[in-house]
């Protein structure tokens, strides 16, 4: 095998990989909202959760590991929206990556 092209397919396989790093990083910051005196994670995890339970009002522990009264149905509908937005943006630039590769 000629040692350029394997020097050229290891610099595509770094460039790409360097590429998923960067939109990984990129959308899950995006993720983090603000709300009701807490910084929550729009995860699958806490959506379920908030999914899961029926009170009104429920006691999580936020990012910063303070528990925090809240809402039950209006933060699972802002992190709802926020998890839906931001990983429909990520999913499409992550098919253009996938396109360029």
């Amino acid at each position: 095998m000629d040692t350029k092209l394997l020097i050229s397919e290891a610099k595509a396989r770094f460039n790409h990989n360097s590429a998923k790093a960067y939109l990984k990083e990129k959308y899950e910051t995006r993720l983090i909202i603000a709300e009701q005196g807490g910084l929550w994670r729009a995860n699958l995890e806490t959506i379920n959760f908030l999914n899961g339970s029926t009170a009104e009002f429920v006691i999580l522990v936020d990012t910063f590991e303070n528990p925090v009264e809240v809402n039950r149905k209006e933060l699972l509908q802002k992190l709802v929206e926020t998890y839906d937005t931001v990983m429909r943006e990520w999913y499409n630039e992550w098919i253009d990556l996938e396109k360029k590769r």
